[in-house]
């Protein structure tokens, strides 16, 4: 079962949590953070933090945890970026500051699917009703980058990672 590792400091002491795929929480399958206890899982009491700061969930279409801001202002910073719109996916040794709260992605186990066999991970895509080759769902509306058909009739297939059939 995939999870996720979270270290930072509290009042001089370290804290350690795991996240889950599919774990209980007050949103079912996300983990929020945040300074409110009636709406997160994991609470911080710095002020600096919002009642309701981001999320962490694992998205089994990339097979990696990432993070999603729930704030338009007071953004969260991931590895020195500020994240707005994005969900970036989150590494071990991943820095993540709420605030003036830093976190520390600690260590990431993504599951048996893919420490066994990580070559057969598929996803979804499009057979191209001219030519019959796969495109990803991110060209939907650019039509088939070989021949240029529309996508919108094509048919959808298991891909690799590499693009091929699964």
């Amino acid at each position: 079962m995939p999870e996720l590792t979270l270290d930072w400091q509290q009042n001089n002491q370290k804290i350690t949590k795991k996240i889950f795929h599919q774990q209980y929480s007050k949103h079912p399958g996300t983990v929020r953070l945040g300074r409110d206890p009636a709406q997160c899982d994991l609470v911080f009491s710095d002020l600096t933090v919002s009642g309701l700061h981001v999320e962490i969930f694992f998205d089994s279409t990339k097979h990696t945890f990432v993070l999603r801001n729930l704030r338009e202002s007071n953004p969260p910073l991931v590895d020195g970026r500020a994240i707005t719109y994005e969900e970036p996916p989150l590494h071990q040794g991943s820095t993540i500051y709420l605030g003036q709260v830093k976190l520390r992605v600690s260590d990431v186990n993504l599951g048996e699917l893919n420490q066994q066999n990580p070559s057969k991970q598929v996803s979804y895509g499009l057979q191209c009703p001219h030519c019959g080759r796969i495109s990803s769902y991110k060209r939907i509306a650019l039509g088939c980058q070989w021949c240029g058909t529309s996508l919108a009739a094509a048919t959808s297939v298991l891909m690799t990672p590499d693009g091929s059939e699964g």
